[in-house]
């Protein structure tokens, strides 16, 4: 018979196991081997990602292959990796049988229903004891330098109003895989990418009351101030005292943006 410490292992691995679904193996037979090939990881702090239990984990982002590589990353932590995806997607022909299967979290982008989506993604996270992938700044960084920049409210949202955990984390060496708004991948030599986990942010002072705006961008500028240091560990540099603005720069946040020195047009 199992002593309580040892039961409670045995719980967590039950859990892990039941997240690791038959789609989720299929697609890590069909893209590991290729992972492999190609990068290597250096982890850190890896103990900062809950073994168990819901959690949003919010990393940097500066190239297109940022979210298979965070994706690979929790998946060798034990934990399946999900992310919200465009409703849309799930209509699409195997494209939505995968998506299902595999637990993603379907996000109306336009409508009424899009008003609802962070309740239902909280809902099935609580419930269901997963864990989210969300990218604060929504796009690849406008940063010139890959800094991370100004963030958006929605994992802030998301950790507030259902007491979900949020996990800053950083990488660095995506870009030497895939560059940015590239679409060729540089497959040898084998790159290596570091990854860092950090501490839960500590919301406990902005969870009294209703959630407004205020709180929202504060929350937020913590979890942007918690990515960035993190990435100054691993970058070895100092980060722009002020974080970039895309407005301020009179630049949209979707799309192609122009390189420096690369003459590459939006």
């Amino acid at each position: 018979m199992a002593k309580p410490g040892q039961q409670a292992d045995v719980d967590v691995q039950r859990r892990k196991n039941t997240e690791k679904t038959v789609s989720f193996r299929v697609l890590e037979a069909l893209v590991v081997p290729f992972l492999n090939v190609i990068a290597r990881l250096r982890m850190h702090d890896t103990a900062k990602l809950p073994a168990s239990g819901p959690f949003i984990l919010s990393p940097n982002h500066y190239s297109n292959i940022d979210p298979v590589i965070m994706a690979w990353a929790v998946w060798k932590l034990g934990r399946a990796p999900r992310f919200l995806a465009k409703a849309s997607l799930f209509r699409v022909p195997v494209v939505g049988f995968l998506l299902r299967t595999s637990g993603q979290i379907p996000v109306e982008r336009a409508g009424s229903n899009r008003h609802n989506a962070p309740i239902s993604a909280a809902n099935q996270l609580v419930e269901h004891e997963q864990g989210v992938i969300v990218y604060p700044e929504g796009t690849l960084t406008r940063d010139p330098d890959m800094w991370p920049m100004r963030g958006k409210t929605g994992a802030a949202r998301l950790a507030l109003e259902h007491g979900i955990p949020l996990i800053p984390a950083a990488h660095w060496g995506t870009q030497a895989v895939l560059p940015r708004y590239s679409k060729k991948l540089s497959l040898f030599p084998r790159k290596t990418i570091q990854i860092v986990f950090g501490d839960p942010i500590d919301l406990d002072d902005l969870r009294e009351g209703p959630i407004d705006q205020k709180k929202l961008v504060e929350a937020t500028d913590r979890l942007m101030a918690a990515i960035t240091g993190l990435l100054e560990g691993l970058r070895g540099e100092t980060a722009p005292a002020e974080r970039w603005n895309p407005a301020a720069h009179n630049q949209t946040e979707f799309g192609r943006i122009e390189e420096r020195d690369s003459g590459a047009a939006e």
